[in-house]
Order: structure tokens, then sequence, then C-alpha cells
């Protein structure tokens, strides 16, 4: 039997699917089993969206450019220019999905040996594109102790070595939801600017930004425009994670010129798609209020929930729809596979992804689980009496409270 190559042995499985079998037995048992697993909205696609899919009229269904389509190009343009971004058409790339923009980053920007520094815990899925590329992660500690804010610019410094080409971050941050301050981006923009680095940006949930604190991106700070690289995608902001559709934006045209022979080899992104993202910029901003709205409320109900578990901590997040909570268990994969093979309540249970798999440094995470908030109030609610009911007879469980008192996030 032929071999199956290194790379393809090093790569990494979704911490966020892996228990996925465990799940589904536990339907086929008959539990309800809420998904808090993943980041999958429930809210409804934008109409626009839809009915633009439905009154599609071609005769053929034919490639389209590279870079994407100039229509929806321009309606992009559009998007990011209202947020202040000031870019033209030719300053974005069109991709399948931001999956895709983040292997097109890689690949223009890191070559095998290079590394990348990211604060973790990270989108765990940044280590499969890191593999696929040959790429090394150099992770820098973050702590629930302070909401997982950005580390001291002094730990990113230690890490920088010879090989570092870049610093990746996510605003709101998935898994954590913090949301970076322009204090926060104006240390990075310094940092990038010192060392020459590209700062990439996963900017998935930039809609998603709770409270008074403005959302900053990189491409609010002038200076940086050799040197910033924003991924994006419409799955999280328009509730359209099938539709497979992101983009990468730059000002640094050297970038555009190598990124663009990368997006000819795999030839183009869906027509169809970009069709629906076409209608998706059209969308009102009172769909983003609603949606807002409705997130805060879960957000609140999945907090306040959970910090008043006994031995639980979680901080309230700036952004996105996720929270990681520390909870007084020994191990959060056993707890979270445990739950779904061993745990029901009134015939309930509930699946979370073990934060272990949002983790570089081994060992970290062990006690902390990432929860997404895409479910109604309602399934939120059962969802906390349950994991509150499970987290009382976990064999597991550790002795004692080890509640962290951090007022400030409370």
């Amino acid at each position: 039997m032929p071999n199956i190559s290194r790379k393809g042995q090093r790569m990494p499985a979704s911490p966020i699917r892996k228990l996925t079998p465990f799940a589904d037995k536990a339907k086929l048992e008959g539990k309800t089993v809420y998904h808090l697993n993943i980041g999958q909205p429930d809210i409804e696609t934008p109409a626009g969206m839809i009915n633009a899919i439905k009154n599609i009229d071609f005769k053929v269904w034919a490639y389209t450019p590279s870079e994407g389509t100039l229509s929806y190009r321009k309606q992009l343009t559009k998007y990011y220019n209202k947020a202040g971004y000031n870019i033209t058409p030719e300053d974005i790339i069109v991709t399948s999905g931001g999956s895709e923009a983040i292997s097109i980053t890689f690949m223009t920007c890191l070559d095998a040996g290079d590394e990348v520094i990211v604060p973790e815990p990270y989108y765990a899925n940044y280590n499969g594109f890191a593999s696929q590329n040959d790429v090394i992660v150099r992770p820098i500690m973050s702590y629930i102790e302070n909401g997982f804010a950005l580390p001291p610019i002094s730990e990113f410094e230690k890490n920088i070595t010879d090989r570092t080409r870049a610093i990746f971050i996510c605003s709101p941050n998935n898994p954590t939801g913090y949301l970076y301050s322009r204090e926060e981006m104006e240390a990075l923009k310094a940092l990038v600017l010192k060392h020459d680095l590209y700062l990439f940006a996963d900017e998935a949930y930039r809609e998603f930004c709770y409270g008074d604190q403005p959302f900053i991106s990189p491409m609010h700070l002038d200076g940086l425009e050799d040197n910033v690289i924003i991924i994006d995608t419409v799955s999280k902001r328009y509730s359209a994670c099938g539709a497979r559709l992101g983009c990468i934006i730059s000002k640094n045209r050297k970038f555009w010129e190598i990124a663009i022979k990368f997006a000819q080899a795999r030839l183009s992104p869906g027509m169809v798609e970009q069709i629906a993202g076409e209608a998706a910029i059209d969308t009102p901003d009172e769909y983003f209020e609603r949606v807002k709205s409705e997130y805060t409320t879960r957000r609140n109900t999945v907090v306040n929930a959970l910090n008043r578990m006994e031995g639980v901590y979680c901080p309230n997040p700036g952004g996105a729809f996720y929270v990681m909570a520390q909870l007084p268990i020994d191990n959060s994969n056993k707890f979270c596979q445990w739950m779904l093979e061993e745990f029901s309540y009134e015939n309930q249970t509930v699946m979370m992804a073990p934060a272990t798999g949002f983790y570089s440094t081994p060992g970290a995470g062990l006690k902390e689980v990432r929860l997404a908030y895409v479910l109604n109030n309602d399934d939120l609610a059962k969802a906390m009496k349950c994991l509150e009911e499970a987290l009382k007879v976990y064999p597991g469980r550790t002795v004692g409270r080890e509640h962290l008192v951090v007022s400030s996030w409370h």
C-alpha cells in the first residue's frame, strides 16, 4: 500500500467537530443535544441574498474572474468604505470562504519554516492552514483572568526570531469574544512597523460588537498600508456559512500581484455565491441592529448563568458569539465527551468544544470550554441548566471552589 504523506499525518483534526460521532449517538438514543460547539448561527440569512439566488437568470454557469467579479468587488468596496477602509475594487481578491483567504495569504507571505505569531487561544483551524503550508505557529498566551486581552508587547518581542514574518489576530476574537481596543491596535502597529512584519487580521465577526467600545481595524490606522492583510467572510455576518464566500483585502500591490497567481491556480470563486454576496451588501442596517440585540441578550443569558454556577468563571466578551469558560473539571476533553456519552438531564445534554483545541501550549485549556451562543434564548437557558446539573455529578469535578475573582469582568 502506498504511503500517506507526512504532511497529511501531521494535519490536526478539528477540535470543533471531533466529538460529532458521540453527539450523533446521543441523538440516536433519543437525547436532545444542544449544539454550542460550533459557530453556526440560527439567525435567518437576509432575504435579499436568498431572493437573489431564486431570481438568477443565466444560460451558462460560467467561470468568474479569478479576483472575483467586478460588480461584486464594487459592492464590497461600498461596504468597507462605509466602515472607513478607503479601498478600491483593485484591493480585493474574492475567495471561496475565509478559509481560502487564509490559505492564499499564507502561501503568498510565508515560506516553509517561516513563523507567524498568534495570541492564544485562537481559531483552531489556523493550525491546519499552517500545517498545509509548512508554517510554524508561535503562540503567545492570553489569560482568562483579564478576559483574554492582548498579551504584553514584550511577550511578542521575546518570540520574534529571524524567521518571524507575521502576527495574526482575530478581533472580535474566536474563541474568546475579546474585542481589541484602539490602544492595543496601536501597540501592534508599532510592533509590526518596528520589525517589518505583516499583520494578518481575521475580521469575520466585525459586525458583532457589544457595548460602547468601537470596532477598530488595522485598516483604520495610518501607515500600515504595506503591512496589513484583511481576511473576511460572509459566513457569520449574513448567517451564510454554506455560501463559502470570503475575500482578502490589501493595499500592498506586490502582495496582490502574487496572491492573484494562487487565485488563478484555483480558477475562480463561485458565480452564484457572488450574486448572493452582491445582494447582501444592500442588507439594511436594521438587520444588523436586530441581530446584535439578539446576540447581546443571548450573551447575557449564557455569561450570567455560567457565573452563577459554583466553581465556574466566564469573562463577558466584547464581540463575536462565543464565550470561554473555566469549569471545575479535570479535563475538558473528557468532560465534553462524558456529557455526550454518559450524561443527560431530562433527556437533554450539551455539546461544547474543549478549549484544548484552541491552544498550542501543551496542557493549556484543560479546565476551559468554548460555547457558541448561537441558539435561541430558551434553548440556551435549558442548555445552561443542563450544564449546571452535569457539573454537580461529573466524576472528574475538581475539589473545592475554583472561581476566579476578577471583579472588573463580572
